[in-house]
C-alpha cells in the first residue's frame, strides 16, 4: 500500500492548480537565460514566442513583422501566450514558468503608440498570472541582433512600459536582482516558496 503525503497527494486530487509564473522584463535583461536554468532544475518551462513568431514571418520576407504590421504581430503573439497560459494546468509541478506573458503585447502596442482592439483588454483582464517576476535592465548584457532590434535607449523605455503595464491591471511586481544565473534562480525559488 503506497501512502502519500499530503503535498504530493494535492497534485493528484482534482483541486490542484500549479502556480503560473511569468518572467518578463525588456530585451537582453536575462529571461530566457534564467528560464533554461530553471529547465536545467527540472522545472516546467515555456519559452518566449516572439521570436519563433518573428523568425516565421522573415522566412516569409518581412523582416520586422512587429515594425511592418504591429497589430498582426500582436496577435499571433498574444494568442500564443494565451495557449501557452492554458497549458498552464496540465502540469503536476508546483510552479510552471513563462517567458513574457499576455500584458507584454499591450506594454509593447502601447510603447508604438498602435491603437488595438478591446479584445486584447478583456484577454489581459481574463488570463491572469499567479506571481510576476521583473528583471531590471542590465546594460552589460544588453544587444541586439538579427530578432531583436532594440537599443539599450529603446529597452530603457520598453521597460517603463512593462512595468506601467502589468501595474494598471493589478499586478505586484517582484524585482529579481541583477547577478549570476544561480544566484536569480535561488532568488525566485526562495521567493516563491518562502
Amino acid at each position: 500500500m503506497v501512502i502519500l503525503s499530503l503535498p504530493n497527494f494535492a497534485r493528484y486530487s482534482t483541486n490542484f492548480m500549479p502556480k503560473s509564473i511569468l518572467l518578463t522584463g525588456g530585451p537582453s535583461t536575462g529571461k530566457t537565460t534564467l528560464i533554461n536554468h530553471l529547465k536545467q532544475m527540472g522545472y516546467p518551462c515555456m519559452d518566449e514566442v516572439s521570436r519563433e513568431v518573428t523568425k516565421e514571418a522573415q522566412e516569409q520576407g518581412i523582416d520586422q513583422l512587429f515594425l511592418e504590421n504591429p497589430l498582426l504581430f500582436s496577435q499571433l503573439l498574444k494568442d500564443a501566450r494565451i495557449k501557452q497560459f492554458n497549458q498552464v494546468p496540465s502540469f503536476l509541478n508546483d510552479f510552471v514558468f513563462l517567458d513574457r506573458g499576455i500584458p507584454d503585447t499591450m506594454a509593447y502596442m502601447d510603447f508604438i503608440g498602435q491603437e488595438y482592439p478591446q479584445e486584447f483588454i478583456d484577454d489581459c483582464k481574463k488570463y491572469r498570472y499567479d506571481v510576476i517576476f521583473i528583471l531590471p535592465l542590465w546594460k552589460d548584457i544588453h544587444k541586439t541582433d538579427g530578432e531583436r532590434y532594440e537599443n539599450f535607449e529603446l529597452a530603457q523605455h520598453i521597460q517603463k512600459h512593462l512595468i506601467d503595464t502589468y501595474r494598471q491591471y493589478g499586478y505586484d511586481l517582484i524585482e529579481v536582482p541583477i547577478g549570476p544565473v544561480a544566484s536569480r534562480v535561488n532568488f525566485i525559488i526562495n521567493t516563491l516558496k518562502g
